[in-house]
């Protein structure tokens, strides 16, 4: 999964980038409202975890205009203003939930898979599709009930997959949930991991959907 991390406080930045990168997240971090804004018109994210006192531009004014454009990611405002109303204001804006700093980091996590889980569809905290299970909170993964160990990178492909089955996915929306801005991309990385999962997983497991991309087939379990 693509975070868009918006944070102008270095320090909360990069203890947070640190920690969303050892949840095999990828992760672009801006530090005002104008950067903010010219990513979420450039690029196209998972997930947003938005603060407001920006330089530049205020977090608010980026997140109606990100609302306005009829971008549909779910948005996580993370700041210190702790007034009720403020925090009415930026719900009403178009924000999915909040949380006050100082934060905890663990809560946090588990807000960003709350919203992860109901922008896929989903109110279960364990995906299962035909024999395969996995659980994002723990990063386990077993088939046909026995373990399997995946790299960061081949979950980071399967979890957008099995969370939707018959979403297609093209091999550049995998890479964009694989990479941020300073990764460098390998040319065949996404056949790479698909092959490495089919492998572990079963070979029916992920489609190719000739031209397109790649799917979970939807199922029975789906």
């Amino acid at each position: 999964m693509r975070l868009l991390l918006v944070e102008d406080d270095s320090m909360i930045g990069e203890a947070v980038l640190d920690l969303l990168r050892a949840e095999h997240y990828a992760v672009d971090w801006v530090r005002d409202g104008e950067l903010a804004d010219t990513a979420l018109r450039t690029q196209n994210y998972d997930l947003v975890l938005l603060d407001l006192g920006l330089p530049k531009r205020d977090g608010l004014e980026v997140l109606r205009a990100l609302r306005a454009r009829r971008q549909r990611m779910p948005v996580l405002i993370a700041t210190a203003r702790d007034a009720v109303q403020q925090r009415i204001d930026g719900l009403d804006a178009g924000a999915d939930d909040y949380v006050l700093k100082p934060y905890d980091l663990h809560e946090l996590l588990a807000r960003l898979r709350a919203l992860l889980r109901r922008a896929a569809g989903r109110a279960e905290p364990v995906y299962e599709h035909e024999g395969v299970s996995i659980n994002p909170a723990t990063r386990e993964v077993t088939a046909r009930g026995e373990p399997v160990v995946l790299s960061a990178r081949e979950w980071a492909v399967l979890e957008p997959l099995i969370a939707r089955p018959g979403l297609v996915l093209s091999r550049t929306q995998l890479e964009e949930k694989l990479y941020g801005w300073k990764d460098e991309i390998s040319s065949n990385a996404v056949e790479v991991y698909i092959h490495g999962l089919r492998k572990k997983l079963g070979a029916g497991v992920i489609q190719n959907v000739r031209g397109v991309g790649y799917m979970v087939p939807r199922g029975s379990s789906s």
